[in-house]
């Protein structure tokens, strides 16, 4: 049996719970495989069950394990029975991603002999690696997770890659054929929905102006969005003609994840909220435009190429609320950020039929 310096680095990363922070991991993972590129490191995942469908998608990923405790649930004999099952892996190294102290419980419990995250919830003692973020130094989240690649304090290499998910063609098809999108009219996603809050959330009206402009110049429009989003993307129908509804299939809360993104990948433009949507659009390569109100692209920007961020950028915005803490004028930062200025966007990204 080869020894652990024989062998390939086995590495073992304790993923976020977010989906567009799984597709930023991404940048992690290629790192990785890069900065050992002469012996390149086996690496697995251990995140919730959802995020399989992405995970799947990056070759840099050996496997996905799924966490068998939601989030914040502490469930020891749960967390005791994965740590005996890794220590079978002998995984030489553990990064952990979140700053939550149950998060670096599993690998301390599958006796991982370097474990290395940030401080986050004083885990020193579970973290045997633990450095301390300063964060004008790593403002993007994805500088946050690179620099756990390389030894506290030296510089990672830059540029930081890009998310690239890879696309499961034949699933894609299955899709288009599963929920009748057979039109071959040029697609525009709209993405309108936002898991964090309200203020994360463009207004309906605004997204079904873009649409009916973009119904009008002979596209079709896709809305994607998961079961809690239906409410949204229904108003947004019903803002429109009727004679434009025809050209609109809802698949909020109908795909699967898997479903969602390989579809994502035959759009020919996508409009989105600052969401995990977005991220998986910028990283299949979609030309997109993308809202900004209580976040900003400071902290989480989209990582493609063909990017337009629209934002207002007013003396309250970021606030990072989940809802609007203003008592009069409420979401000023989204409702004021006009539907013309998303179809110039779409047409300065050349994605004009």
């Amino acid at each position: 049996m080869k020894s652990r310096m024989s062998r390939n680095l086995n590495i073992l990363v304790v993923g976020p719970s977010w989906v567009g922070d799984m597709v930023m991991a991404q940048t992690l993972f290629i790192t990785l495989q890069r900065l050992f590129h002469g012996h390149a490191p086996v690496i697995d995942v251990l995140a919730p069950a959802w995020s399989g469908p992405i995970l799947e998608r990056m070759p840099e990923v050996r496997r996905a394990i799924e966490m068998p405790v939601g989030h914040g649930q502490f469930r020891i004999a749960d967390r005791l029975q994965l740590a005996r099952r890794l220590r079978a892996a002998q995984y030489d190294w553990a990064i952990v991603l979140p700053n939550s102290l149950k998060s670096a419980l599993i690998p301390l419990l599958a006796r991982i002999p370097r474990r290395t995250g940030w401080v986050g919830e004083q885990r020193y003692g579970f973290l045997n690696d633990a450095r301390r973020l300063d964060k004008l130094r790593y403002p993007l989240m994805i500088e946050r997770f690179v620099a756990l690649a390389v030894p506290d304090g030296n510089a990672f290499p830059r540029p930081i890659p890009h998310p690239a998910l890879q696309v499961d063609a034949q699933n894609a098809a299955k899709a288009r054929e599963e929920f009748s999108l057979s039109d071959p009219r040029p697609v525009l996603a709209l993405c309108p929905g936002a898991e964090f809050g309200e203020a994360k959330r463009w207004p309906a009206a605004h997204y079904a102006a873009v649409a009916a402009d973009r119904i009008d110049a002979g596209w079709q429009v896709w809305l994607f969005g998961s079961a809690n989003d239906q409410p949204v993307t229904a108003e947004i129908i019903a803002a429109l003609q009727p004679g434009q509804r025809g050209q609109v299939h809802d698949l909020a809360g109908r795909t699967r994840l898997a479903d969602a993104v390989d579809l994502l990948s035959q759009a020919d433009a996508v409009v989105s909220n600052d969401s995990g949507l977005m991220h998986i659009a910028a990283a299949l390569g979609r030309a997109l435009v993308v809202l900004y109100g209580s976040t900003s692209p400071g902290f989480t920007p989209p990582l493609a190429q063909r990017v337009a961020v629209e934002r207002l950028g007013i003396e309250c915005s970021p606030c990072f609320k989940r809802e609007c803490p203003l008592t009069d004028n409420r979401y000023r930062c989204l409702r004021e950020l006009e539907p013309e200025r998303v179809i110039r966007a779409l047409d300065q990204l050349a994605v004009s039929p």
